[in-house]
């Protein structure tokens, strides 16, 4: 979603005024009478300086995008990012200044023309002081939406068209690490919890298909009115994009999270979401469960009640028929799609 710069109350006031004076200017080389042209020259600098205004706080409103037309997971990733009531309400308050600038152009328009030349300039600097007031009110919702920008600016770009793979599981289990090896994208890795704060996306194709992989940040094994806003990204991925569900364990558990807790986690995602899963047991490179070692039986039970599981090491890139599970990813239709049939 795009913002577009938003300026604050001084550049607002500061280039409406500028440009109410040299209009007003450029009104006093103009040959009328003395009487007449006072008053032109004072009505020029307020409906000048109102239009101007007015253009740069239509201009934040026309180039934000209408919230209730975006796909609902932009909606929820807005929601979850700044909340999306208020930044309905910030531009809410654009509008009414809007609104009350082209009252008061109309008004001080009409009380200069049938005002005493001697009272123009007043009535003039009536209308600044009014008009200042005005935009020094929404002070608080122009620089919520300054943030509401900087907060946004990197919102991923989803194809929506796209067989969409989202990975989840804890934090640190390698989903970053493995969407690199899937994928050309470069998201970054590293061996401490959350180093993914938003949502990576990459692409691979199959078969003349596009599939889109979207590594999101860990969740932990909460409910979702305990997470954070780092891990409610993922749910909002989970839900709103999923065509499948790639779920990671980390089998060495070398992420800090025993396999019981990541078990209870997949369980519970399953639950809540209806939705294909492929089930992926990594970093067994760190364990000694090919070698039947120590601990086999101990990864092995987990492994045996999980449904069609598949054992990879995401470092090493052992494990790649994980590539031929996406052959048979159907899109689920959602939202406004007519269709209920998948395709």
């Amino acid at each position: 979603m795009m913002i577009p710069t938003i300026p604050t109350i001084d550049e607002i006031l500061d280039k409406g005024f500028s440009r109410g004076k040299k209009a007003a200017d450029m009104k006093r080389s103009e040959r009328m009478p003395k009487h007449i042209k006072g008053k032109r020259v004072e009505e020029v600098r307020v409906t000048t300086a109102c239009q101007v205004i007015k253009d740069k706080l239509k201009m934040i409103l026309d180039r934000t995008p209408e919230i209730e037309e975006l796909p609902v997971f932009y909606q929820d990733y807005i929601d979850i990012t700044v909340g999306v009531d208020s930044l309905k309400q910030s531009l809410g308050a654009v509008n009414w200044a809007y609104g009350i600038i082209a009252q008061l152009e109309e008004q001080y328009r009409q009380k200069i023309r049938r005002s005493a030349p001697d009272r123009a300039s007043k009535l003039r600097k009536q209308a600044y002081g009014r008009i200042s007031s005005v935009i020094k009110k929404i002070s608080k919702d122009l620089d919520f939406l300054d943030y509401a920008k900087s907060r946004l600016r990197n919102m991923p770009t989803i194809n929506f068209d796209a067989k969409t793979v989202v990975i989840a599981g804890f934090p640190n289990v390698g989903k970053s690490t493995l969407l690199r090896q899937l994928t050309s994208a470069e998201p970054e890795v590293a061996n401490y919890p959350f180093t993914t704060k938003g949502i990576q996306i990459g692409h691979i194709e199959r078969h003349w298909n596009d599939i889109q992989i979207i590594d999101t940040p860990g969740l932990l094994d909460r409910p979702i009115s305990d997470m954070n806003d780092i891990e409610l990204n993922a749910i909002v991925a989970l839900e709103d994009l999923a065509d499948t569900i790639l779920f990671i364990f980390d089998s060495s558990e070398t992420c800090g999270y025993y396999l019981e807790n990541q078990y209870k986690l997949y369980t519970e995602i399953k639950r809540i979401f209806d939705i294909p899963f492929i089930p992926l047991f990594n970093k067994i490179d760190l364990t000694e469960y090919e070698s039947k070692g120590k601990n086999y039986e101990y990864i092995k039970g987990f492994i045996d009640k999980t449904e069609d599981p598949l054992i990879i090491s995401a470092y090493d890139g052992s494990g790649v028929e994980i590539l031929k599970k996406f052959d048979s990813i159907k899109k689920i239709p959602r939202d406004e799609e007519e269709d209920d049939d998948y395709y």
